[in-house]
């Protein structure tokens, strides 16, 4: 179905040659009146779709309602897999609106890309799209590998950021995957852009576990796991962009830019990386649906 076709506005046959019409007009319409996502008297949807991982697709799903509570149509494809599987969709029109990460989103289209701080990521992004396509105003949340430490180390050493690493008397020692050992933002990244020197141990999956268990005293987590709050990290600050800055931003049909900006941009604003965190635990660990955790926060933040 074309997007951009108008939607029936009567669906109700009388005679025969006007249940022809219905019939021949259905093939480019989005279905019963009674589905709550269209309506009788909206013209274009707007198609949000989603990657197939719970945390993209509650974003998905506040984008939804969002757009929803402020009269448009919507329809949703959620599920659809990863950046090979969607980004056609996106280019080709099919899909209007999508949750994306900032650094990872600029890889994909600009792999020898050397930015790495939010700011500049997000710019070069920008250049780096494809005729069609656009961003509009990125997340403070992120979805990214960050270093955290417990709280109680946070707060025994007055910690807020990897700089203040280095003002630490006893000695550090990284956990993470093997390979972080020889990543540029392993050990000899914190050791040129910070001034800190760690020790590594390869902890693989059991990482937050040896965190929270002291044998290591930072760990590589992603900063949108929901074990940050249920297992009370500080996430570090990173000012100096050891690590790719992976914004959550919305990627969308530059036709349906401005239509959509004003509703989208408020979203962004309000999402916060200890609120993307919280989304997650509620699904993780509350088990809710994408919808009743998408429902909650846009009352939580007015946005309903």
């Amino acid at each position: 179905m074309n997007m951009f076709t108008a939607r029936n506005k009567g669906r109700l046959a009388i005679g025969a040659a006007v249940v022809g019409v219905a019939l021949a007009l259905s093939g480019c319409a989005s279905g019963d009146p009674l589905d709550p996502g269209t309506d009788s008297g909206s013209s274009d949807a707007i198609v949000v779709g989603s990657q197939a991982y719970y945390s993209n697709e509650i974003i998905a799903e506040i984008y939804a309602q969002a757009l929803e509570g402020a009269g448009f149509t919507v329809e949703r494809q959620f599920q659809i897999g990863q950046r090979d599987a969607y980004l056609p969709s996106l280019e080709s029109g099919e899909i209007d609106l999508f949750p994306e990460y900032s650094g990872n989103l600029l890889q994909f289209y600009s792999p020898d890309t050397t930015a790495t701080t939010s700011d500049e990521v997000y710019a070069e992004l920008q250049d780096a799209l494809p005729e069609g396509l656009t961003v509009l105003d990125q997340s403070s949340a992120t979805d990214q590998d960050s270093y955290n430490v417990t709280a109680a180390f946070a707060e025994e050493n007055n910690l807020a950021s990897l700089a203040d690493l280095a003002k630490v008397s006893v000695p550090l020692t990284l956990g993470g995957p093997a390979e972080l050992e020889e990543r540029p933002y392993g050990p000899s990244g914190l050791l040129e852009k910070y001034n800190v020197t760690v020790a590594f141990q390869a902890t693989g999956d059991t990482t937050v576990a040896d965190l929270v268990a002291g044998t290591v005293n930072i760990a590589n987590v992603y900063s949108a796991d929901p074990r940050i709050e249920t297992e009370d990290l500080v996430t570090l600050a990173d000012p100096d962009g050891l690590f790719l800055a992976s914004n959550v931003v919305p990627l969308v049909n530059a036709d349906v830019a401005d239509e959509i900006a004003d509703v989208i941009n408020a979203v962004s604003a309000a999402l916060t990386p200890e609120g993307l965190v919280a989304l997650n635990v509620q699904s993780t660990v509350d088990e809710l649906s994408s919808a009743e955790i998408a429902s909650q926060w846009l009352a939580e933040n007015n946005l309903d």
